[in-house]
């Protein structure tokens, strides 16, 4: 299937690694120019370059913290000037959330949550609001925001409301957007396999003298696929909400963690 990017130009915020990164290349690979966005500008920089070497397209990285708005706007007055706009948004820039059942949040852990709603939530509406001018100007867009399947489930606070907030976010943006032609969807991606999570596993089969394959069987024994999915799974639903042929997906969140034993979400 063609999805039709060949004329569009793609943001990408936590694109130098896992699954931002694994969707950069899917894009650039499908034709559209993509902008990489990491908060470490020389690690922009290098992605960029190599992605560019691989994929033959026009790719640029470029540093910004999405805590902070006037860095997010330098980012898009760049985005603006070096490739004439944007029309597609991936928001992806987050820090991973905790493991642990709080029933009452420390004030640690009340300080943690600021921080994640202001990188994962705070930071996805800055990024937003400042690519959506193109956007409009073009008759058309796509935001597409990472969000994770602690959304669907207790046991860990920060991870829960962040990602439900996430939801909230992309559902009040899609109405408030209706009828300019621009969408907004959520993803909620399980554990994935990324660098990070890979190197967890291999620590985690050394330290129990498994396999990394029994390490693995044993975390996706409710996967439905059978497997831990890939950031590269993950990426091709990613992909097809950005293009025009998803037209009739807006508001709404999908899951993308291979499917859960069990679950029912409605």
């Amino acid at each position: 299937m063609d999805l039709e990017l060949e004329s569009k130009v793609a943001v990408v915020t936590g694109g130098t690694r896992g699954i931002g990164l694994a969707t950069a290349r899917l894009l650039a690979q499908e034709g559209a120019g993509v902008v990489l966005v990491s908060r470490h500008a020389d690690e922009a920089a290098r992605v960029a370059d190599d992605l560019a070497r691989a994929k033959g397209r026009r790719i640029l990285g470029l540093a910004a913290d999405t805590t902070d708005d006037a860095a997010v706007a330098a980012m898009a007055a760049a985005v603006e000037r070096e490739m004439g706009g944007a029309q597609i948004l991936v928001n992806c820039a987050a820090e991973p959330a905790g493991q642990k059942a709080v029933p009452v949040p420390s004030e640690a852990e009340w300080a943690s949550l600021a921080s994640h709603m202001d990188t994962k939530v705070m930071g996805y509406l800055r990024c937003a609001r400042a690519l959506l001018p193109m956007m409009r100007r073009a008759g058309w867009g796509r935001i597409v925001n990472v969000s994770g399947l602690g959304a669907r489930r207790t046991g860990d606070v920060v991870g829960t409301i962040r990602n439900v907030a996430v939801v909230a976010l992309a559902k009040n943006l899609a109405d408030e957007l209706a009828g300019t032609g621009i969408a907004v969807t959520t993803v909620h991606p399980g554990l994935t396999r990324t660098e990070k999570v890979d190197a967890m596993l291999e620590a985690r089969a050394q330290a129990e003298g498994r396999s990394l394959g029994e390490v693995e069987a044993s975390l996706a024994a409710n996967v439905l696929m059978g497997r831990l999915p890939t950031a590269e799974d993950v990426a091709q639903v990613i992909a097809f909400l950005t293009s025009p042929r998803s037209v009739a997906v807006n508001g709404v969140a999908i899951d993308v963690g291979g499917g859960v034993r069990g679950a029912i979400n409605y």
